[in-house]
């Protein structure tokens, strides 16, 4: 980052450039779970059937894994205000298309736009505040904007069912629509290129590599739960997407200006944030697909109890990020690391002593804890992480860590409830009705596994005075 850029920027410059970061942020992190409740409204409209219609959620996600790798060379390569308002550009002519589509084919085409969209201003979003802001305001303006960021998709799907029921599905498009045209003309008004350019030239075969590398991963992984490991569908894909992984990686070893540079991955401090990003993944998406499960599918209760179970678990997880960030700014990373997987652990060991005779109310307890700790680590060591590579790297730093932390996300997802199946399946003659119970048992001690893996890699880091 050029110092006199920053010199340049008023502290009212810089606050109106994150307020637009938030507004967009929200908008566009609305109708990533909106969707969910949008769902059987659009299968009934485009007369798709279930399996089909998913996919505006599950092709959303998929898109946005494959976009990501391009985001670090877009951030370097091109001015900071076009690129951001060409973002916003792209959202709104996918959500356009959404709206107005006569068929699920177009559909799908404005989802994927948006999804491409949401992409680079994700990415630009966090690579701007990491730069624009000093290192002792960072990880609360990280903070803040995980605030955001997180309480949008938390409240997504009450807002999306209330306004589904009295103005039909196109609705939500049209709110996230008057949103980012206001972001967009916003944007034309008060941003300024605060990222430093780079010479890079586009490499097409890295390019090429890239998407099939981390949406082979993407799509194979989240086939798993549908199709299992061992099938055309989850296989085929995964295989691809090791394999091409691999070509890339060697790569961009060996290019002088790589198109996504791995090789910031010798730098231990961040290597620790992107392995320990990528287990915190693991183990949050996995419990956030277990606890509806456990409500609706172990217990019997409704999918309104569920919500009612796993609300104050995620308003926690928001409301704990900006403090979460201030606390990072004020004592660094080493205490909220050990105190945030201690906490982990317990919560995950809780679920595992569950019975059926257990009370909702502890497991909805348990969830607050497992939240607050996600909420108290997920930032900060994607600030921590980024923080510790040069701020010609930071876009590189920030992209490689979101794309692996998504992935490992979409891991968690998949194993923890494959595991939750194969041993209630496999445990129904000694367990009887319980089996199912006795699956979610397991399923979460080895998220406390998991866990206690976190746990360790903080308390080694700790000891060995590395992580600064």
């Amino acid at each position: 980052m050029e110092d006199n850029k920053r010199i340049q920027l008023t502290d009212q410059r810089r606050t109106f450039i994150f307020i637009n970061l938030v507004v967009s942020g929200i908008a566009t992190s609305l109708l990533s779970t909106a969707m969910t409740t949008a769902l059987p409204s659009l299968v009934e409209y485009f007369g798709v059937s279930t399996s089909i219609g998913q996919w505006v959620t599950s092709g959303y996600s998929l898109a946005m894994g494959m976009v990501m790798p391009l985001t670090a060379f877009l951030i370097t390569r091109f001015p900071t205000k076009k690129l951001y308002m060409t973002g916003i550009g792209g959202f709104i002519v996918g959500l356009l298309f959404s709206i107005f589509s006569g068929n699920f084919g177009l559909m799908m085409v404005g989802r994927v736009l948006q999804a491409c969209g949401n992409g680079v201003l994700l990415s630009a979003a966090q690579v701007i505040i990491l730069s624009v802001y000093p290192v002792e305001k960072k990880g609360t303006m990280m903070g803040t904007y995980g605030l955001a960021t997180t309480a949008a998709p938390i409240v997504a799907p009450t807002i999306a069912g209330l306004m589904i029921d009295v103005f039909g599905w196109k609705s939500i498009f049209y709110l996230v629509l008057v949103i980012m045209i206001a972001s967009f003309v916003i944007s034309g008004v008060v941003f300024e290129d605060v990222l430093e350019l780079q010479d890079k030239k586009f490499d097409i075969l890295s390019f090429v590599e890239s998407i099939f590398a981390f949406g082979g991963i993407t799509l194979g992984i989240g086939n798993i739960s549908s199709f299992g490991l061992v099938s055309t569908q989850a296989g085929i894909p995964l295989l691809i997407g090791v394999v091409t992984c691999a070509f890339f990686i060697i790569r961009q070893c060996s290019l002088e200006k790589p198109f996504l540079d791995v090789k910031i991955l010798s730098n231990r401090n961040y290597a620790v944030s992107v392995i320990s990003s990528m287990v915190l993944y693991l183990v949050m998406m996995g419990s956030s697909v277990m606890m509806p499960l456990y409500v609706q599918s172990v217990m019997g209760y409704s999918a309104v109890v569920s919500g009612l179970v796993t609300l104050p678990g995620s308003l926690a997880t928001a409301v704990i990020s900006p403090f979460a960030g201030r606390w990072y700014d004020k004592i660094g990373i080493k205490k909220i690391f050990m105190i945030g997987s201690a906490a982990l652990v317990i919560s995950n060991i809780g679920m595992f002593f569950l019975t059926m005779n257990t009370p909702l109310w502890v497991a909805a307890g348990f969830n607050v804890v497992r939240n607050i700790s996600i909420g108290s680590l997920m930032m900060p060591l994607l600030t921590w992480g980024t923080s510790n590579v040069s701020p010609q790297k930071v876009a590189d730093a920030s992209s490689l860590l979101t794309s692996f932390r998504t992935i490992a996300g979409s891991i968690g997802s998949a194993v923890f409830v494959g595991i939750m199946t194969v041993v209630s399946a496999n445990s129904v003659a000694d367990y009887g009705d319980n089996a199912l119970m006795h699956g979610m048992n397991v399923s979460f001690f080895w998220m406390a596994a998991g866990s206690v893996v976190l746990l360790m890699i903080s308390i080694f880091e700790a000891r060995n005075d590395t992580m600064t």
